[in-house]
C-alpha cells in the first residue's frame, strides 16, 4: 500500500469524510422536507437546463449534493469512498477537493446546455474520480461485482464506452449519461494539465 501513502494513509480522509456527511445531510433534508410537503429541494437545487426557465446560478454546484433516492446516493457515496480515499491519500486533500469540485461543476456547466434536462447527484464528479483512478493507477485491479478482477485502465475505458453508448441510444432513460462523460472529460483535462505543470499550486 506504500504507493498510496505520500500524505499518510487514512481510511477515511478529510475531504471524502466531509463530502459523504454533506451529501447524507442534504439527502436527509430533501427527504424530510419533501415528506412534509414543505419544499422540493431537488427542484430548487438540482440542475435544470438553461432552456427550461428553471435554471439558477447556484445549480451547477448544488446539484452535486442532491440525490433522487437511497440507491442513488448509496452507490455514489460508495464510489466516492472507494476511489476518493485512495486519490485523496495520494494527492492530498486540497488537490483532491479542487479536482472533485471542478469535475462536478464543469460537468454541470456543460449539462445546463443539454435541452430539457434536470440533473441531480454526485455522479459526474464520481466519474471524474473513476477516470483519475484509472489514469493514476492503471494496472491496479478493481473487482467487478466483488468477484472478477479487471485492471483499472480497462474498467474505466469500459465504463466510458457504456456511458457513450447509452447516452446516444438511451437518451430518455432518466440518467445523465452525458453529464457523467463531461465529468470524465473535465477530469482528463485537469490531469493532463497537472502532468504538464507538475509544480502547479494545486
Amino acid at each position: 500500500m506504500s504507493q498510496y501513502e505520500p500524505q499518510g494513509f487514512r481510511m477515511l480522509p478529510t475531504a471524502v469524510k466531509h463530502l459523504i456527511i454533506i451529501n447524507a445531510l442534504c439527502y436527509g433534508l430533501y427527504y424530510v422536507l419533501g415528506m412534509q410537503r414543505i419544499i422540493n429541494l431537488n427542484a430548487l437545487l438540482g440542475l435544470w437546463s438553461y432552456d427550461t426557465g428553471f435554471f439558477r446560478p447556484w445549480q451547477p454546484l448544488t446539484y452535486m449534493f442532491m440525490h433522487a433516492d437511497l440507491t442513488h446516493i448509496f452507490f455514489n457515496m460508495f464510489a466516492l469512498w472507494m476511489f476518493g480515499t485512495t486519490l485523496e491519500n495520494f494527492w492530498g486533500t486540497k488537490r483532491f477537493l479542487v479536482y472533485y469540485l471542478l469535475c462536478g461543476i464543469g460537468a454541470g456547466l456543460i449539462s445546463m446546455f443539454i435541452p430539457q434536462t434536470h440533473t441531480v447527484g454526485a455522479s459526474a464528479a464520481v466519474y471524474g474520480l473513476l477516470l483519475a483512478f484509472g489514469m493514476t493507477f492503471p494496472n491496479e485491479y478493481i473487482y467487478l461485482y466483488f468477484l472478477m478482477p479487471i485492471k483499472a485502465k480497462w474498467f474505466v475505458t469500459g465504463y466510458a464506452l457504456i456511458e457513450l453508448f447509452e447516452g446516444v441510444f438511451f437518451t430518455y432513460d432518466g440518467i445523465a449519461h452525458f453529464a457523467h462523460l463531461a465529468g470524465m472529460l473535465i477530469g482528463l483535462l485537469l490531469i493532463l494539465w497537472w502532468r504538464r505543470h507538475p509544480f502547479s499550486r494545486f
